[in-house]
């Protein structure tokens, strides 16, 4: 028999569920070629869409947004740039120029999989962002679309829960780019057909 207090541990239940969906963590499936080796398709993560709301992006924070061509398809990608930094991509290298680097900062980034030669040069704004993928060879990114505005960041990748054998917090996080080796550490791209 149902109580009347079973019906109200039920709805309590339901309106802290999507209180927690809409608000503090969102599941995602990752699909695609663009953050291998860090990601691959059918990874399971849970989304941070609390973190944000208190403090600023990290470079290196792996993030979810919303495409900003269609905003009804979801990606996931690596913070490069900040706003107010201007970045600069050539032959696969991507240097931070900022008020602490006013020469400019060359990012040492390990986790790159696939390069491509590219030159891009771009100023971010005051809500700017400068996402790519990890594997830049096949990656739609700031490289192609532009800076990622701050509204369409839904969070950060918080937990992997899938595949089990690589069950991480924080998974892909980054933040030593500022090391005494200022190469980037790459493989080289796959020979076109």
């Amino acid at each position: 028999m149902v109580t009347v207090r079973d019906v109200v541990y039920f709805v309590l239940t339901i309106a802290i569920l999507l209180q927690v969906r809409l608000f503090i963590a969102l599941p995602f499936v990752v699909s695609g070629e663009s953050m291998r080796p860090t990601f691959e398709t059918g990874d399971y993560i849970v989304v941070d869409q609390l973190t944000y709301r208190f403090d600023d992006p990290k470079r290196g924070d792996v993030v979810v947004f919303r495409y900003p061509n269609d905003p009804s398809k979801f990606f996931i990608k690596r913070i490069i740039g900040l706003p107010g930094e201007k970045v600069e991509v050539e032959d696969s290298k991507v240097t931070i120029y900022n008020e602490e680097h006013p020469k400019g900062m060359e990012l040492n980034e390990p986790y790159i999989f696939y390069t491509r030669d590219d030159a891009v040069e771009v100023m971010l704004g005051d809500d700017q962002f400068y996402v790519l993928g990890d594997n830049r060879f096949s990656s739609s990114d700031s490289r192609i679309w532009g800076p990622l505005s701050r509204d369409l960041i839904l969070g950060r990748a918080f937990v992997r829960l899938y595949p089990f054998n690589q069950l991480d917090a924080l998974p892909g996080g980054y933040t030593s780019y500022e090391s005494t080796s200022l190469s980037t550490s790459t493989i080289p791209a796959p020979a076109q057909p």
